[in-house]
């Protein structure tokens, strides 16, 4: 056996077949052996040249012949008999990793009906909207995706520093099995953060983590309702929070939103005794509104006396662009009713996939046991990467840049559009990722919204929200990870969908 011609580095490296570039030169070794292995050349059981005789026919020393074999024993491709020499395993690593040929005929018949259950049913239902919209395609670069941060605005330097300190200073242990409720310190600095800038007083041993705010929605759905039980939910309201509660089996209540929020008198003339409310009281979505504090009251006041839990999502409270923020619900929430809802997906980035809950001091053990059985934890190193970005001051400084960033684009976003002279009704919000831009005439928000979606652009018809007949035919336009370039050609596609030209 010859190996691949020598490279003037002599022994060190080989050129690769192919001409990739040089590789050292027990890999090229490595490498023709496995290929000869492989192809039948060397059989099953044939003994091998010894090590000196193969490093004389390489002209290769000694030692690299050794570490090619080295390579291929750890591999399973080789066996070393002591005081006979080298072979070639009897079965092969691809043999162990590969099934056999299925025996007998292929069937011809036609494959069977998916058949759900009726709760799986509703799942589907619930959950059928634009997939190029939730999978974040954007096929000419232009996108009015709703809940989607400014990522061109990231602090991936950062972020990648912190990375790597991670993996070199403690990678072993946090490639470990670790507390099923979430990495201490990520726990810690979660409350607080939590207790400075949303009012919530808690310890860290509240604090749940998860992978995405999603997760923390089933999570609560499935340890705080009984098939069949009732929950409220926001009408319109958040399609992740309804389908959830379908996954649990409840029966969901839809309460109607005005500028105050939730409407708590209709929800208890409708059904008094559910068992679970599900809110959006900072920034209600979709709507934007914030729930006014007698709103807030008569909430707590209703599940204390029906024995009932609220769960808070406050998805995007961070971004208040006029005034200070209003506290959480949960930050006047004497009687510990509140389950608080968090994620990084709108502060950091979505793919990041880490969410949490913060449980009443009652609920704490049963939701860390329940939690072990769904899920054993997050990615431990993201956890731990986050803890040291908010610890760090990194967190702090980038929501005060966003905040900035996402006020200027929001106005960007009305400029244009009434520029444009589109028939759309839109106006500034104090806060959040998105606004409302409701449809003049007779137009329908589904037939717009898929228009725009043929030519690249992803804008959300608020009518999808609504669980009963929709109230509004409008448009959601996210406007934080909407790049200036994007939002021009994304009003130039809307004026087109809505029949308009410029």
């Amino acid at each position: 056996m010859r190996p691949v011609g020598n490279t003037p580095e002599g022994d060190g490296h080989l050129t690769a077949a192919g001409g990739a570039g040089p590789v050292p030169a027990y890999k090229a070794l490595y490498e023709q052996l496995r290929t000869a292995i492989l192809s039948g050349q060397f059989a099953a059981g044939t003994r091998l040249p010894p090590s000196r005789s193969l490093a004389e026919e390489t002209g290769l020393s000694r030692n690299t012949v050794l570490a090619a074999f080295d390579q291929l024993r750890s591999e399973g491709y080789i066996d070393g008999r002591q005081g006979s020499g080298t072979y070639v395993a009897r079965i092969l690593p691809e043999q162990m990793t590969t099934a056999e040929p299925a025996a007998g005929p292929r069937s011809t018949a036609a494959a069977p009906r998916a058949r759900l259950s009726a709760r799986g049913e509703r799942l589907v239902r619930t959950r059928r909207v634009p997939l190029p919209a939730v999978l974040g395609s954007r096929p000419r670069g232009t996108s009015f995706l709703i809940g989607l941060p400014a990522l061109d605005a990231f602090p991936f330097e950062t972020w990648a520093k912190l990375q790597a300190s991670r993996f070199h200073r403690s990678a072993p242990q946090l490639m470990r099995y670790d507390d099923p409720v979430g990495y201490r310190p990520l726990r810690e600095a979660i409350a607080g953060y939590i207790g400075t800038a949303r009012g919530v007083h808690c310890t860290a041993d509240q604090v749940l983590i998860t992978t995405g705010s999603q997760q923390a929605l089933e999570f609560c759905a499935r340890m705080l309702l009984d098939p069949g039980d009732a929950a409220w939910l926001e009408d319109p309201g958040y399609l992740g929070a309804r389908a959830a509660l379908v996954s649990a089996g409840a029966r969901i209540v839809p309460v109607p939103v005005d500028a105050d929020g939730l409407d708590v008198a209709a929800g208890t003339r409708c059904e008094p005794a559910a068992r679970l409310a599900v809110v959006t009281p900072s920034h209600q979505f979709p709507l934007g509104h914030t729930m006014s504090l007698p709103r807030r009251l008569s909430l707590i006041d209703w599940a204390n006396d029906h024995d009932a839990w609220i769960v808070e999502d406050d998805y995007d409270a961070e971004f208040r662009y006029v005034g200070r923020p209003h506290a959480a619900l949960a930050a006047i929430d004497p009687l510990h009713r509140v389950i608080y809802v968090g994620t990084f997906s709108k502060v950091l980035f979505p793919g990041l996939r880490l969410g949490y809950v913060i449980a009443p001091p009652e609920l704490v053990d049963a939701f860390a046991a329940a939690h072990l059985s769904a899920d054993m934890h997050a990615h431990l190193i993201d956890q731990a990467v986050v803890a040291d970005f908010i610890d760090q001051g990194h967190f702090a400084r980038h929501l005060r840049r966003m905040r900035v960033l996402y006020d200027e684009r929001q106005h960007d976003l009305v400029r244009r559009v009434q520029a444009a002279d589109l028939p759309l009704d839109l106006a500034p919000s104090k806060g959040g990722l998105h606004l409302v831009a409701r449809l003049e005439g007779d137009r329908d928000d589904r037939a717009v919204a898929r228009a725009a979606l043929r030519q690249g652009v992803h804008v959300w018809p608020l009518s999808s929200h609504y669980i009963g007949d929709p109230q509004d035919q409008a448009l959601l336009l996210g406007y934080a990870g909407t790049t200036p370039a994007d939002m021009r050609t994304g009003v130039e596609v809307l004026a087109d969908a809505l029949g308009r030209r410029r």
